[in-house]
This record gives structure tokens, sequence and C-alpha cells, in this order.
């Protein structure tokens, strides 16, 4: 598989959306699940397929940075080849980041273990919940993060409230920029909000860059350009 702009791995072919899910096989795998999208061409490839390689280099990336500021940590994994434009590896890779920044900015934390959780729910929230659901899997890496840090389960009392309160606030973040979708650019905004809630409530300062350039916008169909705070037209 090559990574492509925002389109069908397969064939490269722009994506169709539809709003009811159909039956559909994988082009990789060839297990049928229900989907909302498919390429020009027809071919649907499944989630597990489409992230497996992708988690495996964030997995192995955040074990080994020592970096303290997420945003570069992403910044770095997304330029591996298997961490696509779009896709559900970033519900697991924002997580992974910000567990990774935190413990070396101080946050006590098993981040083997750690890491293997983010994994492990990150995978649960499928391609497309942004539009489908309204609740993008960048801002849920978020609450998945906080709730691993604090030890959150649904039957915690500050915590439950915590792990819940920034999700709401990477999604306000999300929302205030609008739309169509773009993992990057949602990647980035919900991280920001992240660093300043683990600061703010949970009083380890993880770092942030003086200023985050996309490089991936060539990559996006879709890109808002100079409506992206991201984007170097936005900020030239």
């Amino acid at each position: 598989m090559k990574r492509s702009e925002g389109a069908c791995l397969i064939c490269g072919a722009p994506l169709v959306y539809f709003q009811e899910a159909r039956e559909m096989e994988c082009s990789l795998c060839h297990r049928k699940f229900p989907s909302n999208a498919q390429c020009e061409e027809g071919h649907f490839i499944c989630d597990e397929c489409h992230s497996k390689r992708g988690i495996e280099v964030v997995m192995e990336g955040c074990r080994k940075t020592p970096s303290k500021n997420p945003i570069a940590i992403l910044q770095s994994l997304m330029e591996d080849p298997f961490v696509y434009m779009h896709g559900p590896e970033h519900h697991v890779m924002v997580g992974a980041a910000l567990l990774a920044a935190y413990r070396n900015a101080g946050g006590e934390l098993d981040l083997e273990q750690a890491l293997a959780e983010m994994a492990q729910r990150g995978q649960q929230v499928p391609g497309g919940a942004c539009g489908f659901w309204g609740c993008c899997g960048a801002a849920v890496s978020t609450g998945i993060f906080v709730s691993i840090v604090t030890g959150s389960s649904p039957l915690s009392g500050k915590s439950w409230g915590l792990c819940n309160e920034m999700t709401s606030r990477a999604l306000a973040s999300l929302a205030a920029v609008g739309g169509p979708r773009c993992c990057k650019r949602n990647s980035f905004l919900a991280t920001i909000e992240a660093v300043k809630f683990a600061r703010e409530k949970l009083g380890v300062s993880m770092e942030l860059p003086e200023k985050i350039q996309c490089a991936f916008f060539p990559e996006n169909q879709q890109c808002l350009r100079k409506k992206c705070p991201f984007n170097p037209l936005h900020q030239g």
C-alpha cells in the first residue's frame, strides 16, 4: 500500500461516502464489514488493515522518544509512509504521543502498559466517526489519554469528569474550525487542548512548539487552505 492524496490505498481513486452502512468485503483481508465508504472503483479497506502498520510505527516511536512535545512527536510519526493522510491510526496516535510526552515531562506512568491500553481502546473508534458520530476520534483519543493517566472507569468520580471534559474541550476546538475533516488538523488541535488541560488539571507541563506548520496539506484534497490555522497560506 502507498500513501496517496487522501484517496483509495489500492488504486488512488477518491472515496465515496454513504449515509447508510453497506456490507463490504475488505480488498486486503477479504473479511466482510458494514461500512459507509468505498472508493469510486469499489475498493474497501477495513480499519484494521488500514491502520495495522501505522499503529506499529506509532507504538515503536512513542516507546523510544525522549520528547516532551506531543506535537513534535506527532509530526515525526506522520512522516512515516504507513501513517496515511487520513485514517483511524490517528485515533491511537494522538493519545500515544500525549502519553509519551506526559511521561517524559514527569508524569507518573508505566508507558509500555499505557501505550498497550491506548492501542486497544483507540482502535475501537471507527474511521469516519467525526462525520457519522459527531465525535472525532482525535478528540476521543485525548479523553482516553486522560482516562489512562487518571485511572478512570465508568464508576469513577472526579476522573470520570476529567476525561469527559477533556474530550469536550477538544471537540469544541475542532468544531470551531469546521469541516470537512482533516486528520492532521484535528490531531494538532486536539493535542494543543490536551497539553493545556494536562497543565491546568493534572499538574504536568508538556511542551508545545511556538508555531505549528502542517507539511501534509498537499496530500489532502479537502484541505481548508487559508482557513486552516496550520496551513502556510493561513500563516503567510
